[in-house]
């Protein structure tokens, strides 16, 4: 099976990896860590796809993954300075270097165990280096090889990082699922 990783520049694409089975439902959006969080809360139901829509606008607020026309996966990638992660307690900053952060990694079911995720590390690292980016951070968990919840293995793991020249850089002090986020950071100049 062959992978392809572009820009997300098709909304009903990213609607497909990102939206809800019922649009009347509040799901993520992957806005979570894009938008202040005041925003964030304020946004229900049908009005978070149109926000994605108008910062599409904007530009690609991501990559997705492609097998043949199917899109299978999805990743955030975006300047850290216009993310959560900017003002973040929890997420240190290692340097004034204007890094992008890369914080989401979905796979739609029926795709995963096929290394779709690692195409989509790969894809978004590409885009933040054709976009300018000195560095990408991500925030994984450090999860020692343990089992992650599907819910919340979005945010990837160390070991998965690693394996597309990643290096941490720095502890935090998040946890999620019950294991502890880093910063692991590739640099691209």
């Amino acid at each position: 099976m062959t992978i392809e990783v572009r820009a997300a520049t098709e909304f009903e694409d990213v609607r497909t990896m990102l939206g809800p089975k019922r649009p009347d439902s509040d799901v993520c959006w992957c806005l979570s860590y894009r938008v202040p969080g005041t925003v964030n809360r304020e946004l229900r139901r049908e009005a978070r796809g149109e926000y994605v829509r108008e910062l599409m606008r904007q530009g690609p607020p991501g990559v997705l993954a492609y097998a043949g026309d199917e899109v299978v996966g999805w990743a955030a990638i975006h300047p850290r300075a216009d993310t959560s992660f900017a003002t973040s307690r929890k997420i240190p900053h290692v340097d004034t270097l204007d890094a992008w952060s890369l914080w989401c990694v979905r796979v739609r079911p029926g795709h995963r165990g096929q290394g779709i995720a690692h195409h989509l590390i790969t894809g978004a690292v590409e885009h933040a280096r054709a976009e300018g980016a000195p560095a990408v951070e991500a925030y994984p968990v450090d999860n020692a090889g343990a089992k992650v919840d599907l819910t919340m293995a979005y945010v990837g793991t160390r070991a998965m990082f690693e394996q597309a020249g990643f290096e941490k850089v720095a502890d935090t002090t998040s946890v999620l699922n019950g294991f502890p986020r880093v910063v692991m950071r590739l640099r691209l100049s």
